[in-house]
């Protein structure tokens, strides 16, 4: 069941990207909603790559990935990147995320040295960042087009 809110509530892009946000950290990702399961991928992706980069991404949604493999979820994380526009970013992950997911796993099991690692992990972040916040807005976009699909907006 949608939650409901008020359209008055609801009247800027702040607002609507607010509310989204709000109903996605509820999210269980076991849900059958798609654009729910799209749109929490796709926020997890940018907020952790926000926070911490690629490592941070692994470090808080490594279980995700393990749990339906890394080709599975680049294959839905990239996905959902070219359906919002942010075809950049889709590329990066093209050309990096399968090697670093190996290096990151390697590394956790004490295989590698943690420079081979780090200096892939800055060549992508490097490139994520030059990017200069393009995914937050097209992020912004895509909750302003999807948020009725989301929550249940009631008039006042």
């Amino acid at each position: 069941m949608k939650p409901k809110m008020k359209r008055k509530d609801l009247m800027s892009n702040t607002d609507i990207w607010n509310a989204v946000i709000a109903v996605l950290s509820r999210y269980n990702i076991s849900s059958e909603d798609k654009n729910l399961h799209e749109a929490f991928i796709v926020y997890q992706y940018y907020s952790e790559l926000e926070s911490g980069g690629h490592e941070s991404l692994f470090t808080w949604f490594g279980w995700y990935i393990k749990e339906i493999g890394i080709d599975n979820y680049l294959d839905e994380l990239i996905g959902i990147l070219e359906k919002i526009g942010a075809h950049n970013y889709a590329l990066i992950e093209k050309k990096y995320c399968q090697k670093m997911w190996s290096l990151y796993n390697s590394l956790e099991n004490d295989e590698i040295e943690e420079e081979e690692f780090y200096n892939l992990i800055e060549k992508a972040n490097g490139e994520y960042y030059k990017l200069n916040e393009e995914l937050a807005e097209l992020l912004e976009a895509y909750f302003v087009t999807i948020h009725n699909d989301l929550i249940q907006v009631v008039e006042d």
